[in-house]
C-alpha cells in the first residue's frame, strides 16, 4: 500500500486513507480476489459442477486477517483499531460483517466448521463458547486432601453421601 496519509491527522499514526471510497475500493477488491475465477473449458466456456452450478478455482476463505493485510495494515489488530476512527467505523463494521457471514455460512459445512467457530469466537462479538457452571454450595469450604489417609476418607465422605 503505499505512503497515502490523510492530511490533518492530529496526534498518532497517519491514516492510510483519505477517504471512506478510498478504503471501500480496497475492500471490494479483497473480496472479489477471494472468489476466485470461474473455470473454463477448452472453447472458453464456464465450466458447471454436477450441480448446474458454477465452478470457481483460485478461491480464498474471508478473514479479517486477510481484509487488514490487503488493506495495508500491518495485523489485524491494527484493523480494529482503525475501526475506531468515527469516519471509517461504518465501512470497517460492513466489511467485517461480510467476513462474519462467510464464517457463519462454514458452521454448516463440516470441513469448515471448526476454523469457522475460531474465527467467530474470537473475531465477533456474541460468537464466544461459553459453558455455565452452575454451583450447588456457594457457601463451598473446601481443602485439598494431601496425604493418602486424608484422601481415603474424603472418598468415604462422599460415597456415604451419596448412598444416603
Amino acid at each position: 500500500m503505499g505512503n497515502q496519509y490523510a492530511i490533518g491527522n492530529k496526534g498518532g499514526h497517519p491514516l492510510f486513507y483519505k477517504t471512506i471510497e478510498e478504503m471501500q475500493l480496497k475492500i471490494d477488491e479483497y473480496f472479489r480476489e477471494c472468489e476466485g475465477r470461474p473455470l473454463l473449458d477448452a472453447e472458453g466456456r464456464v465450466r458447471l459442477s454436477k450441480y448446474d452450478e458454477p465452478i470457481y478455482i483460485g478461491c480464498k476463505p474471508l478473514t479479517i486477517t486477510g481484509l487488514a493485510l490487503h488493506l495495508g495494515f500491518n495485523s489485524r489488530q491494527a484493523l480494529l483499531n482503525y475501526q475506531d476512527k468515527n469516519e471509517f467505523n461504518d465501512t470497517i463494521v460492513r466489511a467485517k460483517a461480510f467476513v462474519e457471514q462467510y464464517a457463519e455460512s462454514r458452521l454448516f459445512d463440516k470441513d469448515g466448521n471448526a476454523g469457522a467457530r475460531f474465527s467467530l469466537a474470537n473475531n465477533f462479538k456474541g460468537w464466544a463458547d461459553k459453558q455455565q457452571v452452575e454451583s450447588i454450595n456457594t457457601n463451598l469450604n473446601y481443602e485439598i486432601p494431601t496425604t493418602e489417609d486424608e484422601i481415603d476418607k474424603r472418598i468415604s465422605e462422599l460415597i456415604n453421601k451419596t448412598v444416603k
